[in-house]
């Protein structure tokens, strides 16, 4: 299966598109990138966009728990815009990995995600 992962950043606001199933390739190249927006700007706010999303290969799954362990403090806000109850889902499951404030938007909702993630 296909799959797309697409970064914008502005400062410390990322937004990553995701679709189809996020291979481990997928991390090793959007790892570097949060480290460098954390370098550069401290804390980080993310949203996460997912389109016809098909979750982790085992190989992604590892390195994006490997990836949360590392900055769980360095991530201030993750929005999580999505289309269906297991990517909801996924905000409960990740709020015990980080002191990310998490919120989850349905894809309708993506202005007040950006509204969101942007605001105080």
């Amino acid at each position: 299966m296909d799959q797309a992962l697409e970064i914008l950043s502005t400062g410390k606001f990322l937004h990553v598109k995701v679709s189809g199933k996020l291979t481990k390739e997928s991390y090793e190249a959007f790892a570097p990138l949060v480290d460098e927006q954390i370098q550069q700007n401290g804390k980080v706010r993310i949203l996460f966009e997912m389109h016809d999303f098909h979750g982790w290969t085992a190989g992604a799954l590892w390195e994006d728990i490997k990836f949360d362990f590392q900055h769980w403090k360095d991530i201030e806000r993750l929005a999580i815009v999505g289309e269906s109850k297991w990517e909801q889902g996924m905000a409960v499951f990740c709020k015990p990995f980080t002191l990310a404030k998490i919120q989850y938007f349905d894809h309708s909702k993506l202005e007040d995600a950006q509204a969101w993630i942007q605001g105080d």
